[in-house]
Parts: C-alpha cells; sequence; structure tokens
C-alpha cells in the first residue's frame, strides 16, 4: 500500500512529507521511500502558528481561518509530494499548538490543530489524523509516538541503538538488543528537552527578526559556552525527572528563554548566549543516555543536523558511542517523522496498535487515530 505521511514539528517551519510504500507483517513491515519533499509555510502563517502556541488569544472566527489556511497548506505538502495522486492513504499528524501532560492529578491533553474530513475533500483519499488523543485518554502522554515506529522500521543491532530527532524539541528512542540479558527490555523513548525552540526564537530576537535559525551554528561557534550556567540548567525538574515525560513550547518557550537570557546576564554577548543554548541541548541528551543503558550509535535525524556546532556538541558530550546521521540508513534528516506518521496511519488502516505504554505511559497499547473519508461523489 502506497501511505502518505505529512509532519509538521514544534519549529513550525513548514511540513515534511513522505511517499512510502508498506507492505507484509505490520509489526515488521517491509518500506520502500518513494518520494520526500519539504515544503515550508508562509512567513505570515508560521509567524501566527507559533504566536498562538505561545499563548497569543485570538477569537473564534480567527481560530476557524487559522485551522483551515493550515489544513489547505497540508494539502498543497501533499501534492508537491505526490503530485500524481499515487497515495491510497494519508497519515497527517496536524500541527500541535499546545500539550499538557498528565500530572498525577489530572489527566493529559494535546491539541494538533488540522480539519481532517477537509483534507480528505481536498486530497481525495482516506486520511488520519488526531493520532494521540487515544493514547491521552488512557492516561497516557500521547508522546512521544516515534518509538513504536523507529522499532517497526529500523529494527535492533548488536548492542543498545538510540535514535534522536532534533526538531523543536530533542526526544530519544533506545531500541533494545536481539540478544543477552537485555533482549527482553521494553523500547523506550521520551523528550528530552529544548533543541531548535530556544535556539531559533534567541536568533530571531539577536537579529532583529532577519534569520529564522542559526545556520550551521556559525554564530554560535564564534561564542564562548558558559559551562557553569549550563551545568546549573541541567538540574532544573524537567531534565531531571524519570520517563514517561513530554513537553513542547509550553516548558520550553518564549518565557524561559526570557528566564535564560537574564541568567546568563544583562550584558551577555548573542554569540555567547547562542553558544551555551546549543550546547545545553546537547548535554541534555547525553545527560539522559548516561543514565540508562549505553547505547553502541546514536543515530540522529531532524533540523537540527544541519547545524554543525550542535552536531560536534553531541559529539562531545555523547562519549562513547557513535553519533550518526540517519541518512546512512535511507532515511533523510527530514524524513523520519513523516514517514512515521505514514506507518501509524498504516496501522490505524489495519487495526493494528501504534502506542507503547513503556514509553508513553498509558495503561496498555491502543490502535491510533481518527480516520476521515472522502464523501463519495454523485448523489
Amino acid at each position: 500500500m502506497r501511505v502518505l505521511g505529512l509532519m509538521s514539528g514544534t519549529s513550525a517551519d513548514g511540513v515534511d512529507a513522505v511517499l512510502v510504500r508498506l507492505e507484509g507483517r505490520s509489526a515488521r513491515p517491509r518500506w520502500r521511500i518513494l518520494a520526500g519533499a519539504h515544503t515550508p509555510y508562509p512567513p505570515d502563517l508560521r509567524e501566527r502558528l507559533v504566536a498562538v502556541g505561545q499563548g497569543r488569544p485570538l477569537d473564534a472566527a480567527a481560530w476557524l481561518t487559522l485551522a483551515e489556511e493550515l489544513t489547505e497548506h497540508q494539502a498543497v505538502a501533499a501534492r508537491a509530494c505526490d503530485p500524481q495522486g499515487r497515495a491510497e492513504l494519508v497519515g497527517c499528524h496536524g500541527q500541535t499548538l499546545w500539550h499538557r501532560p498528565p500530572d498525577g492529578e489530572r489527566r493529559g491533553a494535546s491539541w494538533q490543530l488540522l480539519q481532517g474530513p477537509l483534507l480528505a475533500e481536498l486530497l481525495g483519499r482516506p486520511v488520519v489524523f488526531d493520532f494521540r488523543s487515544v493514547d491521552l485518554a488512557l492516561g497516557g502522554h500521547g508522546a512521544p509516538l516515534v518509538p513504536a515506529t523507529d522499532a517497526a522500521l529500523l529494527g535492533r543491532i548488536g548492542g543498545w541503538r538510540a535514535l534522536l530527532n532534533l526538531g523543536g524539541i530533542a526526544n530519544l528512542t533506545l531500541l533494545p538488543p536481539p540478544t543477552g540479558p537485555d533482549r527482553n527490555a521494553p523500547v523506550q523513548g521520551w523528550d528530552c528537552g529544548p533543541a531548535n525552540t530556544l535556539l531559533d526564537l534567541a536568533v530571531s530576537r539577536f537579529s532583529d527578526g532577519r534569520l529564522p535559525f542559526d545556520a550551521d551554528g556559525a554564530w554560535a561557534r564564534q561564542g564562548r559556552i558558559d559551562e557553569g550556567r549550563l551545568q546549573q540548567w541541567l538540574r532544573e525538574p524537567y531534565l531531571q525527572a524519570p520517563p514517561p515525560k513530554s513537553t513542547g513550547r509550553e516548558l520550553f518557550g518564549a518565557a524561559d528563554l526570557d528566564r535564560r537570557l537574564a541568567e546568563l546576564g544583562a550584558g551577555v554577548e548573542p554569540a555567547d548566549a547562542l553558544a551555551t543554548l546549543t550546547a545545553f541541548t546537547a548535554a541534555v541528551v547525553g545527560q539522559d543516555l548516561a543514565r540508562g543503558p549505553r547505547p553502541l550509535e546514536l543515530l540522529v535525524a531532524g533540523g537540527g543536523t544541519r547545524n554543525g556546532f550542535l552536531m560536534e556538541q553531541l559529539q562531545r558530550r555523547c562519549r562513547g558511542m557513535a553519533v550518526r546521521s540517519l541518512a546512512g540508513h535511507g532515511i533523510a534528516e527530514d524524513q523520519r517523522e513523516a514517514l512515521a506518521f505514514a506507518l501509524l496511519a498504516w496501522w490505524r488502516w489495519r487495526g493494528h496498535p501504534g502506542s507503547l505504554p513503556s514509553v508513553t505511559g498509558a495503561r496498555r497499547a491502543a490502535v491510533l487515530g481518527v480516520m476521515a473519508v472522502p464523501p463519495p461523489s454523485g448523489g
């Protein structure tokens, strides 16, 4: 079956799309990527999505308009990846606007903006969306969902294998080895902390909006890392909490950046601030990996792989493991999560569970997603 996956992450920079052929066993499918494309959001749309994710109020009419524009742009991204309409099924994550993990007193909640039935009508294909709500209803975090697909698509090696996504948020998957005392250990995964959220906000602020990100980490590389402050940050409650855990802009957003810049000092040089924030992302990942089973390798995906300084910091702070790009396994840096939601949609089509309680903390595994089918033509 040919399935199209659409993903827009916390960075809200646009839509990653992957067209993949999936066949065989649900738990370990045979797969081949047929096409991929990245479609940036128009600047005005991105600005509004980031702003509402930081708490900007909108009236009901503006919310409806934003949802329609977002959905229409998902359709544009789908056609850019699959102009011939070969996909038989579409899996679309939508755009996360707010994520509230369970806290012991109330269940978690998560809002992914999308009009699923509209997208199904625009594309003329069944669309699976709203992937997180079932897991949340079962007491889970609803995130991260990609570890289950990593286990199905990539498999295991002679020791523990780690996969890291550097999007707006950094999240990890740990896959146990196929033999030895850990062979029956569960797949693990969690959101580590910030990756590009704080960096992109800082770059935009320091450049007065002229630059959206620090290309190759060149600006940060000119600065000096404040190791003392970085070590203090690593002791913060979220970063010390054990999994299951998930996060987003709600914790690592504009207000958090304001606090960190104030702690670095009123006169901090932009390059020094960016160097420290970049190293902080890598240090959070290194700290998390040091707590559990030591992976043989760390495969890295996401937009952060294009930040050379960040990758250097990961190599420095994740000692004892090979740090490599996931692209060497046939999945480009911007394809991993779109591929994951294509597989999750396929699993929904087949009635196969898509969640891992060992990752999300839910009471049980469940089939994920809501399916919207385009109405039949004619009358």
